[in-house]
């Protein structure tokens, strides 16, 4: 818990009391709905969800382990995913949720420092990372539609052979509840460790400005491993005890959308604009906004839409983790649909700002929640925040902990920002070179240059792109190479290289690290340019603030290698 930071809960509002209270209150009625392919679906009630949870703590009580014990789940979102969750709660244990799209090296770092007693595997592409990455002798605990894994035990085995765990087992509020594993800028995932009061203290403190009711639906598709995902929908899915349906795939997503019909849906800034732009493409956009201010019919319109996108019963509409454009939140807004864009790092269970329902403040990440404080760090800029949901610190790195907090108890965030006369914090970029796609995902470029770097014809390069779907390499190429280049037979080959060097770097990243294309440029950075420092470092900001306005159309373009300068530069 932070430093000097209460923390008021009420026992019922933690996790597994919510599971319990539900139980038996609401035992024959469905918790889950789960696609298992073809169309189908599986329902769970919460009396047999509860159950499930009993039996498999059982099993964990049995391992012997000692008390707060981590066990891992990896997988893509799934029923029995939340499940493991809980069960691994129930048992007295810490659960570590792991990104099934880590690489091996990644994800046996994860596995290996959390010290992980077992891991429960679910949904996967592909079971490569985890055969190489996985630590010799640890357990492996299949889930309901995880693939065949040689030697694991599957959870409904276990489930079978295990009477239920009996009574209300709980947790205290101050207790370990999960580590959630981060990068940071070295880009070495660190344990970010999360206890029960703080995610329950944190739902409260969203709770105060919209409720929830008993009713609610939620579509879980966003990766549980994240911090947002895992606040939203399971712990808020516990706390109203409202009903939860899983995306089964990508090109089922609209299909899982239409049966959710949620009530509450989060997503990011990136879909959000699909759907505008898909709705566009049916319907010119100057035609809907003039059907839209027609009394009647606007309404009827707006109802039309929002029905054909699956979201007519949504009240509560959230974005975050990257800038949302002004004119994106009043297309939907003009729909009926108040989108809330919300602010937080991991470190802060994923909450202290939020735009307040019904304001409208584009380009901001709205005011700090009640219970939450936040300055601006008079020298650098830096938002630094403090609530009751911060992390008790990184696991087993009490360095790495000191150096994001101040010695009066206040988070660095690493991002620069300035509070509006409204109230509203804008964010204005990073302290630090690590930044953030529009999907969330935070990047690390040093790793990913230092690898980009080894091609012979790379003189020097870097890795941006923040808010776009994924980064993309800025390469300066060498003198010799921008010569040979002049021909177009070496032209061809030196692009056909590249190319391949792109390839073998990208299948060693893990998915949201992968570059979308390469961006040659000739023209040497000097410390004249300003683009770099009188020793060579690159000034990150200053290339940004050169080329950053052709990011997007190097990304959406077919090549993935992109001559950035003018072609004359390269001969004919």
């Amino acid at each position: 818990m932070a430093p000097g930071q209460p923390l008021s809960i009420r026992p019922a509002d933690l996790p597994l009391a919510s599971l319990w209270r539900w139980e038996a209150d609401r035992g024959a009625q469905v918790f889950m709905t789960q696609p298992v392919g073809g169309g189908a679906v599986q329902t769970l009630t919460w009396g047999q969800a509860a159950d499930e949870v009993r039996r498999m703590a059982a099993w964990l009580q049995a391992q012997a382990w000692p008390a707060g014990s981590r066990v891992a789940i990896l997988g893509k979102n799934s029923a029995h995913w939340m499940l493991a969750d809980l069960a691994i709660w129930a048992a007295g244990h810490v659960s570590v949720p792991v990104y099934p799209t880590l690489g091996t090296q990644a994800l046996a770092h994860v596995l290996e420092h959390s010290e992980a007693r077992a891991c429960f595997v679910g949904k996967l592409d592909s079971t490569q990372a985890l055969l190489e990455g996985r630590p010799a002798g640890l357990p492996l605990i299949t889930l309901p539609l995880a693939p065949p894994l040689p030697g694991a035990l599957a959870w409904a085995t276990l489930c079978a052979a295990h009477a239920p765990l009996r009574g209300q087992p709980t947790r205290l509020p101050d207790e370990l509840a999960t580590l959630i594993y981060t990068s940071g800028t070295t880009g070495e995932p660190k344990g970010v460790m999360h206890s029960f009061g703080a995610l329950a203290w944190t739902l409260d403190c969203a709770l105060q400005r919209r409720a929830l009711r008993a009713d609610e639906r939620f579509l879980s598709y966003l990766p549980l491993a994240h911090i947002a995902e895992r606040m939203l929908i399971e712990q808020g899915g516990l706390r109203s005890g409202g009903q939860i349906f899983f995306a089964e795939s990508l090109d089922t997503f609209m299909a899982d959308l239409q049966r959710a019909r949620p009530t509450i849906f989060l997503s990011v800034p990136r879909l959000w604009l699909k759907f505008q732009q898909g709705v566009g493409d049916k319907l010119p956009a100057a035609t809907l906004a003039r059907l839209l201010r027609v009394p009647l019919l606007g309404r009827l319109m707006a109802r039309k839409v929002l029905t054909g996108l699956g979201l007519d019963r949504c009240r509560i509409a959230i974005t975050g983790a990257a800038p949302m454009p002004g004119g994106c939140l009043g297309w939907w807004r003009a729909l009926g649909l108040d989108l809330v864009e919300v602010y937080g790092l991991t470190e802060t269970c994923g909450l202290t700002h939020g735009t307040p329902p019904g304001s409208f403040m584009p380009g901001t990440v709205g005011t700090v929640y009640a219970g939450v404080h936040s300055r601006i760090d008079a020298d650098t800029g830096e938002i630094q925040v403090r609530s009751p949901g911060l992390m008790l610190g990184y696991f087993k790195q009490p360095e790495a902990t000191a150096q994001v907090m101040t010695t009066d108890g206040w988070l660095r965030t690493g991002d620069q920002g300035r509070v509006e006369a409204d109230g509203s914090l804008r964010v204005t970029g990073r302290l630090v070179d690590t930044f953030k796609t529009s999907k969330g995902q935070f990047i690390a470029p040093a790793l990913i240059e230092g690898r980009l770097a080894t091609h012979p014809d790379i003189e020097t390069c870097m890795v941006t792109g923040w808010g776009l779907d994924q980064p993309l390499g800025l390469v300066l190429l060498s003198p010799a190479a921008v010569q040979r280049a002049s021909d177009p037979a070496q032209r061809a080959t030196l692009l056909q290289s590249l190319g391949e060097h792109l390839l073998a770097l990208n299948a060693k990243l893990n998915r949201h690290e992968q570059l979308c294309c390469l961006a040659l440029l000739s023209t040497p950075w000097t410390p004249e340019s300003g683009l770099v420092t009188p020793t060579l470092k690159i000034r990150r900001a200053q290339v940004d603030a050169t080329f950053s306005g052709r990011y997007r159309a190097w990304a959406a373009g077919p090549d993935a290698v992109v001559w950035a300068e003018p072609t004359a530069r390269f001969g004919p």
